[in-house]
């Protein structure tokens, strides 16, 4: 069983996900959804190596540019 902190984490990575799905995966409005900035967004997708699948086996990542 983990540590509150790590639940914490785990729901507010799950949280963002859904955001960005239900927003095209546009940070922007993901952010604006969340109720945060841009800027916190990038650094949380970023911390909790969050990656967009494109294909079957490939993903895009927060530093490969355009999502």
């Amino acid at each position: 069983m983990g540590s509150l902190k790590e639940k914490i984490n785990e729901i507010e990575r799950e949280e963002i996900i859904n955001a960005l799905k239900e927003c095209e995966w546009v940070m922007a409005r993901a952010a604006r959804k969340l109720g945060i900035t841009e800027r916190m967004i990038g650094y949380k997708i970023k911390k909790y190596a969050i990656m967009r699948e494109v294909e079957r086996g490939k993903t895009i990542g927060f530093d490969s540019g355009r999502w």
